[in-house]
């Protein structure tokens, strides 16, 4: 697996900037013609710079061994302090493996990688019981769900029966074995990664388990640019098995993480940012070119993703831009097109757009 960069797969308003996660992020700019957002009108302490600032750090870290991927760090991390789970979807060698690895380097959380095949059994990878011969009892064997985060390599190409062993770890966060129910590390996520071609012999994920992502980020080929540091990288000796020699260090770790969830869990949304979340997702299930909107679990997605947004922002209050820069990763893989969109060349980016633009802003 080759390093790449792209800027793709998190969408900012009106392509302005993403507001990173460094302590001095500044507020994203409103978008333009867009009615002003007023703070919340009670006062709460703003998110702790420091901390924003060693989560920070961890774009620098990535950055020693992937080229670029500002954006797709972002999201992730949005994900762990949101308790949720991504959809990576990209060609093979946009370095999602090399991602994921340097992301748990950087901090400093244990990582394993499952490859998906038609012959994966559940047990493979939940963990299974092993009779053990010398005490003539059976003891249960740790799968690879048993880690901080679990790389799912094209998840789409296993049976159902094996995708659905996945469900209950994701959102009960345990392994349920023979009557018992075994927790899983915190954080726990599930890297889940899709390729976008060579669907043949390919188990598309069902809209049930689709739902329980929390994102879905794309990530196209790189820029020439980026791709040219790729290669020079390498040239000068760069080995993607060793992100020791590349200087990759724990800058964060799971403290940290559970500090921002629950500053997180602080930030105050208004009643009007409320039901513009609530209002956007309902106009997912009236649109035309749409069979399946979005679920109420979806809504509460969107809140948490704005939520998370605001607070690595620097702000202790949610606004509609908070909203509108998360609703493309949050919602696209939420919605099913109609079959005779499709044929129309309508895709669910364009439909996502068109209920942003027609859903009133909350002033």
């Amino acid at each position: 697996m080759t390093e790449a960069h792209t800027n793709g797969g998190w969408p900012t308003p009106e392509g302005s900037p993403a507001p990173g996660l460094h302590s001095a992020a500044p507020i994203p700019a409103p978008i333009p013609g867009a009615p002003a957002t007023a703070p919340a009108p009670v006062a709460h302490d703003a998110p702790s710079a420091a901390l924003r600032e060693t989560l920070g750090a961890v774009r620098a870290e990535v950055g020693k061994a992937v080229v670029g991927q500002d954006a797709a760090v972002t999201g992730l991390v949005i994900a762990l302090l949101c308790r949720g789970h991504v959809l990576l979807e990209g060609v093979p060698g946009v370095a999602k493996t090399l991602l994921v690895r340097t992301l748990s380097a950087a901090l400093d959380l244990d990582t394993k990688r499952v490859q998906f095949t038609p012959d994966l059994m559940p047990g493979d990878i939940t963990g299974s019981l092993v009779y053990d011969a010398r005490t003539a009892e059976f003891s249960f064997r740790e799968g690879p769900v048993f880690t901080n985060l679990l790389l799912a390599d094209e998840i789409n190409r296993t049976p159902p029966k094996t995708q659905a062993s996945l469900l209950e770890a994701m959102e009960e966060r345990q392994v349920s074995v023979d009557g018992l129910a075994r927790p899983l590390p915190d954080p726990f996520m599930v890297i889940a990664t899709q390729n976008p071609v060579e669907y043949e012999g390919t188990y598309p994920l069902p809209e049930a388990q689709l739902d329980r992502f929390l994102l879905k980020l794309n990530l196209p080929l790189p820029e020439r640019a980026h791709e040219v540091e790729v290669l020079a990288r390498h040239a000068a000796g760069f080995d993607p098995r060793d992100l020791r020699a590349a200087g990759v260090r724990p800058v964060a770790g799971a403290g940290a993480l559970a500090q921002a969830r629950a500053e997180v869990a602080r930030v105050q949304v208004a009643p009007e940012v409320l039901g513009y979340v609530v209002d956007l997702c309902r106009a997912t299930r009236q649109s035309p070119s749409l069979s399946l909107g979005v679920s109420p679990r979806g809504a509460t997605a969107l809140l948490a993703t704005s939520r998370a947004w605001a607070w690595m922002s620097g702000r202790p209050y949610v606004t509609p831009d908070d909203v509108k820069a998360l609703a493309h990763p949050t919602l696209r893989h939420r919605v099913q097109l109609r079959a005779e969109a499709e044929l129309e060349g309508v895709t669910t980016e364009s439909v996502l757009d068109t209920v942003l633009a027609s859903v009133p802003v909350p002033r």
